[in-house]
């Protein structure tokens, strides 16, 4: 089809322009320019091109073309074509430059456009932001070589931090940011950050599709998007170092082509495969300040409020209240630690049952944590429940802060009768009724029975005694065959292997029937990938697709299978930024055990 077109425009520009004599005009947006200041030089034609040669931009170096655009104008019954090819250039140094001509071949002949001379004067500095040849312009063979191409200015990532000065324990927030102004065709996920020395929490991110926004940075505009938001506690003081977000992304540049055909429809273009990771960032975490340490500080940091409260203070002895302590603010909460109650001696106390109403933002951890506690009084009597303690370190006034809980009094009445513990009476202790502590001694007739008419001596007493003997024999060579079979490690995490990624696939199948199409292609992916690992031994640094690709030829997977994984593969990571489109999820999980299954059967 794209030929029919370009041959009806051909013939058709023809027609128009059999009586107009074919020219090639060059034109530049600004002349004098400075140094580090972006112009644009633009080659105009009257007609078709079949051979297009620029000339030697040196002095300047290019940041982009040929940029290619047409028109077709029609006054008064006169029809004109025109052509433009242009480039985006910056000078190099001051001085008087000459942009020599273009030649053109058009209608079988040679064509040369006017030259024009630059003045350069002092200006910024120049950004260095591609390779380019001798001459100042492009070299096509560097272009042509992925390796060669810099775009390290164009696609980067980012870790930014609202603080890199805090207190052991106190949070803090690191996003990292994925940087563009070239076009992306796919994407993978390297590495994640280990963040050794803190406690992470991430914040999770309800919208599946990446948001895009637009940023000027250091004078040039990007398309900018949050790749992960992580709320950060440090647990140790130092000079503590955030590890890069590393990715290898696809991205599509164009190339250098004389091919009209080519220019006229959006020119050539080359899909080159680029390894990125954020710089590291170091944290300097300071110790707790010892002055001023409160006794029983258990390493709270942030701004806290507290308040304690008992569901009720009059009740019967062996009954229960909850007592519960509520911990609210901002800041470590989720590392917060039970409470040490001091009660007296005849109230019982179960561990605490732990609530949590938390949100994590971008600025910080807040919300509450709850500890209640059930209370057993076992004896009738008046009780203090006394006031609770709790200390934080305030990172903002750099201070600690005691708080203190309001006591309670509680009034024991004597329990009822029929109840499973001990209850005091008073000037006496009776006993009511003790359960299975305590027994009365029985008074009614007794079933005796002589020696040896029992079980003991019975033949069914021999056989079981026989039995230990048996099955000890039977353990010690079950050990045996079970220490032979599982000697090899790599081969039992092979054998496991399609054990693991069921798991992964049932995960994924929960998450089909909920409608959760993130967390469906997460699970896909890591049962594949967790597969992969275990079946060909991997370890979880060396797993790409290379890789695996390789150790499964060595296994005999036939090429059909491998491109069916890498496509399924790249489908469920693309989905983790994107919707997917042409095959449903079903399809999705079909397909990726169906795969497993075939590597099961040839590997």
């Amino acid at each position: 089809m794209k030929h029919y077109i370009l041959t009806f425009l051909l013939l058709w520009s023809s027609l128009l322009l059999a009586n107009d004599p074919i020219k090639i005009t060059a034109t530049v947006s600004k002349n004098p320019v400075g140094t580090g200041e972006q112009f644009e030089v633009s080659f105009t034609v009257n007609g078709n091109i079949e051979k297009f040669s620029p000339p030697d931009f040196r002095g300047f170096q290019v940041l982009g073309g040929p940029n290619q655009s047409s028109s077709v104008t029609s006054i008064n019954g006169n029809t004109s074509m025109s052509m433009s090819l242009s480039y985006v250039l910056v000078a190099e140094r001051t001085g008087d430059y000459t942009i020599g001509p273009a030649i053109i071949q058009a209608n079988g002949k040679q064509l040369r456009s006017n030259s024009i001379r630059m003045k350069v004067v002092k200006g910024s500095s120049v950004p260095q932001q591609r390779q380019s040849g001798a001459s100042g312009q492009p070299d096509p063979q560097v272009s042509q070589a992925a390796p060669n191409v810099d775009i390290s200015k164009r696609l980067f990532i980012r870790a930014v931090t609202n603080k890199s000065n805090v207190y052991q324990g106190e949070q803090l927030a690191v996003t990292y940011k994925l940087y563009t102004n070239i076009e992306l065709v796919d994407n993978a996920l390297d590495k994640l950050p280990d963040f050794n020395g803190f406690w992470s929490q991430e914040i999770k991110n309800n919208n599946p599709n990446v948001q895009w926004e637009t940023e000027i940075l250091n004078g040039t505009k990007y398309s900018v998007a949050t790749l992960k938001q992580i709320i950060l506690f440090p647990e140790r003081s130092g000079k503590l170092t955030l590890d890069p977000l590393g990715m290898t992304f696809l991205v599509r540049v164009p190339v250098p082509s004389n091919d009209p055909f080519e220019m006229m429809f959006g020119g050539s273009y080359k899909d080159l495969k680029r390894k990125i990771k954020s710089q590291p960032v170091t944290i300097n975490v300071k110790p707790l300040p010892e002055t001023g340490k409160p006794e029983g500080f258990e390493g709270a940091v942030g701004n806290y409020s507290m308040e304690a409260a008992i569901d009720r203070s009059e009740l019967k002895a062996n009954e229960s209240l909850n007592y519960t302590i509520k911990i609210s603010g901002s800041g470590n909460l989720k590392l917060l630690k039970a409470p040490e109650l001091t009660l007296a001696a005849d109230i019982e106390k179960y561990d605490p049952k732990v609530n949590d109403k938390i949100t994590e933002t971008i600025s910080g951890v807040s919300g509450n944590r709850d500890f209640t506690y059930l209370l057993i009084p076992r004896h009738e009597g008046n009780y203090a429940i006394a006031p609770f303690k709790f200390s934080y370190f305030n990172p903002s006034t750099q201070r600690y802060v005691v708080l203190n809980s309001k006591g309670f009094d509680l009034k024991v009445a004597k329990g009822a009768p029929g109840s499973n513990v001990t209850a005091y009476s008073a000037g006496q202790q009776d006993v009511k009724l003790l359960a299975k502590d305590i027994r009365y001694v029985k008074t009614d007739n007794l079933k005796l029975s002589r020696s040896g008419e029992g079980f003991s001596g019975s033949p069914l007493y021999y056989v079981l005694l026989g039995t230990g003997p048996v099955l000890f024999l039977f353990a010690l060579g079950y050990r045996k065959w079970y220490r032979e079979n599982n000697a090899d490690y790599i081969a039992v995490k092979s054998r496991n292997a399609n054990k693991i990624a069921n798991k992964h696939l049932a995960m994924a199948n929960k998450q089909l029937q909920s409608g959760d199409k993130k967390l469906f292609y997460e699970a896909i992916y890591k049962g594949l990938y967790g597969y992969l690992s275990d079946k060909l031994n991997i370890a979880a640094a060396d797993l790409n697709q290379e890789n695996i690709a390789f150790q499964l030829k060595v296994r005999g997977v036939k090429d059909e299978l491998i491109n069916q994984l890498s496509e399924t593969i790249d489908l469920c990571e693309m989905a983790r930024y994107a919707p997917v489109s042409g095959i449903s999820e079903k399809e999705v999980f079909d397909k990726a055990k169906t795969i497993i299954n075939e590597i099961e059967t040839n590997a």
